[in-house]
Order: structure tokens, then sequence, then C-alpha cells
């Protein structure tokens, strides 16, 4: 993947990129935050957007839970994308007005309301940084139906043997 031969991408980030696309949202020459640095949507979604063409041709910042005042960085963002595993921790003084930001997070908490007793939230605190955006990705049904077509699609790959030949 990191020098543009065949590879199976990790599901979710190849979900992101084909939702990038579907959804016409330009990236080239934009700045992308990515909040996150796992081995199986961080790193690779950092290289994917910074990789020649498009979706793609962002200038990539990558942070981590341990990266120094971190709104500076998420406030540059054009395209946000919160994979950090803490829920709701982007809230609406962390991001610029217009970015497309694209929640990864999947976190269960508690809840009197709902009849199984959890809820499923998001990195993101969507009821505030909702208003900010030009898009948002909910949680659930947002990247999670995507990383699906991204397995889906490794599956395709694998059974005609596109990648290892």
């Amino acid at each position: 993947m990191v020098i543009g031969l065949p590879a199976y991408i990790s599901a979710t980030p190849l979900g992101i990129v084909e939702l990038l696309k579907r959804y016409n949202i330009p990236t080239a020459g934009k700045t992308c935050v990515v909040v996150g640095r796992s081995n199986i949507v961080g790193r690779p979604l950092s290289i994917l957007l910074s990789r020649n063409g498009e979706p793609g041709d962002c200038t990539v910042i990558l942070c981590h839970s341990r990266t120094p005042q971190i709104q500076h960085f998420t406030l540059q963002a054009d395209v946000l994308v919160a994979a950090m595993g803490k829920p709701h921790f982007i809230k609406a003084d962390m991001v610029k007005e217009g970015a497309v930001v694209i929640d990864v997070g999947t976190t269960r908490l508690p809840s009197q309301t709902a009849k199984n007793g959890w809820k499923l939230v998001g990195d993101v605190d969507f009821e505030t940084v909702a208003p900010k955006c030009s898009y948002i990705t909910p949680v659930p049904g947002g990247v999670g139906p995507m990383t699906r077509v991204g397995l889906l699609y490794n599956t395709l790959l694998a059974a005609s043997n596109k990648v290892y030949q």
C-alpha cells in the first residue's frame, strides 16, 4: 500500500476513502487531520490521504492521545477524522467552520432510555459539532457500513487473485 502496489487495504480506511469519492468531497490541497494512530485506521488512512490522486493529495497531520495542544491541529483541518476511541472527545471548539468530519469512534455507553441498556457513541460530540460542518458522519450508521464495503472489496480482490499473483 505504501509504495502503491496492489494490496489489501484496512477495511475502515478503504471505506472512508470510498465515502469521500462517492460524496465528491475534494481532498486535493486540503489539510486532513487524523486523530488516532492505530495500525488499522489512523496510520493507513494517513497514508491513503497523502497519496497522489483523488481522494488524496492532502497535507496530513497525524495526532494522538499524547499530542500536546491537539486543538491547534484540529482547527486547521479541512477534513477531520476522529479515530481515537474516546467518546465525545472532539468538541465544537476543536472544529473549523465548514470542515468535513468523519467519526470512526464506536464506544458503548450505559443508557437508561435504550432498550438494551446502552447506546453507541462516536469520538465526536455530534450535537455540538454538526452545525459547523459541511459534512459529518453519524455514529452509528456512518463509517461502519463503509467498513463492511471495504471488507467485501478485499474479499473480492482475494477471490480474483488480484493482489498476490
